[in-house]
């Protein structure tokens, strides 16, 4: 006789999940499709009121995620409600660098990455975040030259992988040379790569390449001019990295994100395209995660 086994409740939930991550994505990569063009419009004429509230609704992934598990946590829901809040107030008022300390230290300490304790999920928060931010830039107050465009071109690519065979010499001769990269004989095939190449695009390269280049780069070459902002840009992504697979300060990391940055720096300067620095980016993980790592 078997014995039944008590149903597993995350896998019943797993519809749940989805249905959250698809709530953040879907603004997330409609504003990569001209969305913003369409309702900035209508969203500008209404009261400052609802303006800055408007991305509570973002709340609702958060809500479908935690509330099937019983898992809800109002610190954490008041909490993103309140930063998303803040954050469109500041937009609003012109308070940018406030803006991009207050997203980059919530995303870079894992503010929020208790309010989504299931593996595979840690990443919603940011993104969450990213969409807030996209929302404040791209129809609140649309910063021009941001380059959030999904709409792939032949050039995105050449001068994404260019900047990629650019930056390979540098990082591996450093990379080994500071003891940071290690040599895998991992065999790899098309569908692999690929697929890790586009997670790694979406879910870690265009965030963190519309934070450090369409908004810090763009905004600090507007006041110091293009290469202090190259150089200023890249050593704070660096330093973004301080606390990544270290559980102190890893400076080894820093050294290397923050040339890569230089790298990802020039691929967006060529066209302000955060695809194009994307490409670059999501090359150089894909391939350190499989090869390198």
């Amino acid at each position: 006789m078997v014995a039944c086994e008590a149903p597993n409740p995350s896998a019943v939930i797993t519809a749940f999940d989805a249905a959250g991550c698809a709530l953040l994505l879907i603004p997330f990569l409609w504003f990569g499709f001209g969305l913003a063009e369409k309702m900035g419009g209508w969203i500008r004429a209404r009261s400052f009121a609802v303006r800055i509230m408007l991305p509570w609704v973002l709340l609702s992934a958060y809500l479908v995620f935690a509330l099937p598990r019983g898992i809800f946590q109002w610190e954490a829901c008041l909490g993103l409600a309140a930063i998303s809040m803040v954050v469109c107030a500041l937009v609003e008022f012109g308070r940018d660098f406030a803006v991009l300390t207050i997203l980059g230290i919530s995303v870079d300490l894992g503010f929020f990455k208790n309010a989504f304790p299931v593996a595979g999920l840690s990443s919603m928060p940011k993104l969450l975040l990213v969409d807030v931010g996209l929302y404040g830039y791209l129809v609140l107050r649309p910063l021009e030259g941001i380059g959030y465009d999904f709409r792939p071109r032949w050039r995105d690519f050449r001068i994404g992988l260019r900047e990629f065979v650019f930056y390979t010499p540098v990082a591996i001769a450093l990379g080994f040379a500071l003891g940071f990269l290690h040599f895998h004989r991992t065999l790899s095939n098309p569908v692999w790569f690929s697929g890790g190449w586009v997670f790694t695009l979406f879910f870690i390269a265009v965030p963190e390449e519309l934070f450090f280049r369409g908004l810090m780069l763009n905004m600090l070459s507007r006041r110091f001019g293009t290469r202090t902002a190259l150089v200023v840009s890249s050593v704070l992504f660096g330093l973004a990295h301080f606390n990544k697979r270290a559980v102190y300060f890893n400076w080894r990391y820093v050294i290397l994100a923050a040339i890569a940055g230089v790298f990802y720096g020039r691929a967006w300067l060529a066209e302000r395209r955060i695809l194009t620095s994307s490409i670059t980016h999501a090359t150089v993980d894909t391939v350190w995660s499989i090869w390198l790592r």
